[in-house]
């Protein structure tokens, strides 16, 4: 969330092209971010249509065994092939990535741009509860629900998407408060045009690279999320592969095939890594005062 609320303080109405005196730069982060998503999200798109082995088989001949060219990172303690079982694990950190940010932004952005718009009474209870949401991170959620709904990848997905709606709610508030105040906005206001249409015209258009911005750096704290859950027992269920998971099994063998712990946390550290510095690049990128005078 600091990220995007950093970019607070250099925010104004989008320029035009004319209005930019000079091509900027890629940002380095922003490239390397792109890479290490691109490697995960590349490993998802072709698990769905090749992977070297059935991930969730168990081959107890092979129980163990090394790295090799049967078997490019070794197979687990079920004879499992482990990069089989990465391959899926990358598709299942996604979609939850994908559906717990979907639904924090598809709440927490209205909420705060209409706590930012509205000066009555209501705004401010609406954030008071936002502020309450605060104490209960996603761990937390995810054992209440885990216990009332049972342990499940759809309780992770809930979980997780519930506990990330105050850090978009408290960006697009900031953002609108910020935006409201602009003289294009006060004239519109003058002028009589309705709130949302002010709110769909001047507002959304104006936080839109805040909210990609946080959606991005949200997704890293999703991946990590999911993982953690995993490992302690409150999101994806076996067989279906979870790096979390694969985390959790490797600890009774660590000191006999320590790969079974540095495989899927190079996963994670890869997948959070990745979308940690493409948020960077993107605020770089998507701030209109950062100009390459290079």
């Amino acid at each position: 969330m600091s990220e995007a609320i950093g970019a607070l303080s250099a925010m104004e109405p989008t320029p035009t092209r004319s209005a930019v005196p000079g091509r900027r730069r890629v940002p380095p982060s922003l490239v390397a971010g792109a890479i290490l998503v691109g490697l995960v999200v590349l490993a998802a798109a072709v698990s769905f249509v090749w992977t070297p082995y059935d991930p969730v088989k168990v081959d107890a001949s092979v129980r163990l065994n090394g790295v090799g060219a049967s078997h490019w990172l070794g197979t687990d303690k079920f004879g499992r092939d482990l990069f089989s079982q990465v391959m899926v694990g990358a598709r299942t950190t996604l979609f939850v990535g994908v559906i717990a940010v979907g639904i924090a932004v598809a709440i927490g952005t209205p909420v705060g741009v209409f706590a930012g718009m509205t000066r009555t009474w209501i705004g401010g209870p609406v954030m008071r509860l936002i502020d309450l949401l605060l104490a209960f991170p996603a761990l937390l959620l995810a054992v209440m629900f885990g216990a009332v709904f049972g342990a499940s990848t759809l309780t992770a997905m809930v979980a997780i998407g519930i506990a990330t709606i105050p850090a978009f709610a408290l960006v697009a508030r900031a953002a609108t408060l910020q935006v409201m105040s602009t003289d294009y906005v006060l004239a519109a206001r003058v002028a009589g045009r309705p709130r949302l249409a002010i709110g769909l015209r001047h507002v959304l258009p104006n936080i839109g690279g805040l909210i990609i911005i946080q959606s991005s750096v949200c997704f890293g704290i999703a991946v990590l999320a999911e993982a953690a859950l995993s490992f302690l027992g409150f999101g994806t269920r076996p067989p279906t592969p979870s790096w979390g998971r694969m985390l959790q099994e490797s600890q009774e063998l660590l000191l006999e095939a320590p790969r079974l712990a540095i495989v899927p946390g190079v996963a994670i550290a890869v997948a959070v890594l990745g979308f940690n510095l493409l948020g960077d690049g993107l605020r770089d990128r998507l701030d209109p005062r950062l100009e390459d005078h290079n």
